[in-house]
């Protein structure tokens, strides 16, 4: 019986060149560890975001909101991608990685300040590009005891030699 997503251990993978990174189509990595979302790290997104809105940053306020407290910004979710994807997988054999873009990005449900989230990946596609390769993941935050995804992203990573 397989593990879910909220009990499985973590695993990462470890590929080499572009033999290697071809190897990853359709697998599933992760899950990745819990990140802490604190009401500290929501504030700091905040000011270096410009986006003070109150339900993210007035947890007196956002008490009586529609989430019944302040939730996270739905791109600070998104911004955990570089700490994840380091869990989930280390490419070897390349000196550049460049993030390339989304193709896609969805927020499904709120991350609840103080709540913990973590992801999986799913490698959707692997094309080699002029000097390297291209990767295109589709990365899934679930919330820790959260029924729907909190993020659903397709990116898109280059890996130059």
């Amino acid at each position: 019986m397989e593990a879910s997503p909220s009990t499985a251990a973590p695993v990462r993978a470890v590929v080499t060149g572009v033999e290697g990174v071809a190897t990853l189509t359709d697998r599933r990595l992760g899950p990745s560890n819990w990140v802490q979302i604190t009401q500290e790290r929501v504030n700091e997104f905040a000011s270096a975001t410009g986006d003070h809105q109150w339900i993210h940053v007035d947890p007196e306020r956002a008490a009586s909101g529609p989430f019944g407290g302040p939730i996270a910004h739905g791109y600070l979710t998104l911004s955990l991608v570089p700490v994840v994807m380091t869990e989930l997988l280390d490419v070897q054999g390349f000196s550049v990685v460049v993030n390339y873009g989304c193709d896609r990005v969805r927020f499904p449900s709120p991350v609840p300040v103080g709540s913990r989230v973590r992801a999986t990946a799913v490698v959707d596609d692997v094309q080699e590009i002029a000097g390297g390769v291209q990767v295109a993941l589709t990365l899934t935050f679930e919330t820790d005891g959260g029924g729907k995804p909190a993020c659903v992203a397709t990116i898109l990573v280059r890996y130059y030699a």
